[in-house]
């Protein structure tokens, strides 16, 4: 685990104002997860920011939240590990005493045409979209207070079903299975459970290996004509973990501008 200093966690985190509630991200260096992060911190949650290798992008994004008066550690875990991911919210418990909000973003994608498909991509795919998501949701439906919540990220490319992305397709549709079984598993402590299905969001997973050309095309496939921002989900993303948002439970949210 990193050291208070390598975290950036405050040497005081254990002793912060009593009733702020804690809430851990996965895969939050950058794109829809930091935007979640810094949103759920202005929300008044205390806050773990994961990386699997981005050690400098988790740490400004601590930093970030810092300046704007929030709490928020940073730890580095590849949630393909079940080892690592303990260790996480081992991380996330020792700092601040406990947890409220899980939200599994952690995810990698590689596309090809099945035929193409290297045993290598579909493999390290799925060791981090579907069983580090369960490694994830396994741990949080343990440690999550009653009354909490646990948000893990699908896709909307379940229901647009492109050519190329049949794996990632696969690997996200479990989300919305987990979310929905996990949900009645967890009967009576009133955590609530969905899947949050995102649409064209400009983030390097999407744009990365695209011409600006491509770009382009695929965001005048949506009424508004614009790809959405990590913003633009990170907002859905808080509406389901206020108070509000706790009836939604068992659901898939897809956020995506009306692209499907």
């Amino acid at each position: 685990m990193q050291t208070a200093a390598q975290t950036g966690a405050p040497q005081t985190a254990a002793r912060s104002p009593a009733g702020r509630k804690v809430a851990l991200v996965t895969g939050s260096s950058r794109g829809i997860g930091a935007a979640t992060a810094k949103r759920l911190a202005a929300d008044g949650f205390r806050v773990t920011v994961n990386c699997v290798a981005n050690r400098d992008l988790a740490a400004a994004v601590v930093r970030d939240i810092q300046a704007a008066g929030g709490e928020a550690i940073w730890e580095q875990a590849d949630v393909s590990d079940p080892r690592a991911v303990r260790r996480l919210f081992d991380a996330n418990d020792k700092a601040f005493g406990g947890i409220d909000v899980v939200v599994s973003n952690a995810g990698i994608m590689r596309l090809a045409p099945m035929r193409d498909m290297t045993d290598e991509d579909f493999n390290r795919m799925m060791d981090v979209n579907l069983k580090g998501s369960f490694y994830v949701m396994r741990e949080a439906a343990r440690r999550v207070r009653d009354g909490g919540r646990i948000i893990s990220l699908s896709s909307s490319i379940t229901q647009l079903r492109s050519p190329t992305y049949g794996p990632y397709a696969a690997s996200k549709a479990a989300q919305e299975l987990y979310a929905n079984v996990l949900a009645k598993e967890l009967e009576g402590r009133m955590i609530s459970v969905n899947a949050m299905a995102p649409g064209l969001v400009n983030t390097t997973l999407f744009t990365d290996g695209k011409t600006p050309a491509q770009i382009a095309g695929f965001a005048q496939r949506t009424p508004h004509k614009r790809l959405g921002e990590p913003a633009d989900i990170a907002g859905v993303i808080s509406l389901l973990c206020s108070t509000d948002g706790g009836w939604v439970n068992g659901q898939t949210v897809f956020a995506n501008g009306g692209v499907v």
